[in-house]
């Protein structure tokens, strides 16, 4: 994009729509739900995975969200299957770098990864090689291996590498509803302090 400005080039580069696309979920818990609500209106498959279905948080999947369901040991099939990969899983013992090599081996050459959870469920190794072989099509994080991101990381080498500061869910409201949880935990640590009973609690988030 900044090429083109500087270059004049007008119409270009050429956007790619997601119409069409299939879209990969990896943990389809409260948000992972909440971005396939968004998504559905714009004409894609959505692929999800989730430890446990049975769940009644999920019965909207039976109303045509999800096109096609699987738990943690179907990622590897269906990841063959997306041009686009979301990660919202939690991170734990057993995910912690679960997005390595044999997973995005197994993606479409010029599939875009997405990570809006945590840095370490994908493995910096096996991304960047990757990125750099052009097997990779982008990357997309709010998140990452380390926080605050160096600057000098070699993967903001790619031109096909957007990060952000893990700011993707913070507005103003966000803001609000944090300086009120400050407020609430400093009055408690002061009354623990002082010995103070608990007596006029208004309200618990």
């Amino acid at each position: 994009m900044d090429t083109a400005v500087i270059q004049k080039d007008l119409g270009l580069p050429v956007g790619e729509a997601i119409f069409g696309k299939t879209i990969l979920i990896l943990g389809f818990g409260a948000i992972g739900m909440e971005i396939a609500k968004r998504l559905r209106p714009f004409g894609v498959k959505i692929l999800a995975t989730k430890r446990n279905w049975s769940s009644n948080t999920v019965s909207c999947d039976l109303d045509g969200l999800v096109d096609k369901k699987g738990g943690p040991e179907d990622m590897y099939e269906l990841v063959r299957e997306a041009d686009i990969v979301i990660t919202c899983m939690t991170l734990n013992n057993e995910s912690v770098g679960i997005v390595d090599h044999k997973f995005l081996s197994a993606l479409k050459k010029g599939s875009y990864l997405i990570n809006i959870a945590r840095g370490r469920l994908l493995d910096y190794t096996a991304v960047f090689n990757h990125l750099e072989s052009g097997h990779l099509g982008g990357l997309g994080i709010d998140v990452a291996w380390t926080e605050p991101f160096d600057p000098e990381d070699p993967i903001l080498k790619f031109p096909n590498v957007i990060i952000a500061p893990h700011v993707a869910g913070i507005t103003e409201l966000v803001c609000t509803c944090f300086f009120a949880i400050h407020r609430v935990v400093g009055d408690v640590a002061l009354k623990l302090h002082a010995g103070e009973p608990f007596t006029k609690i208004e309200f618990v988030n």
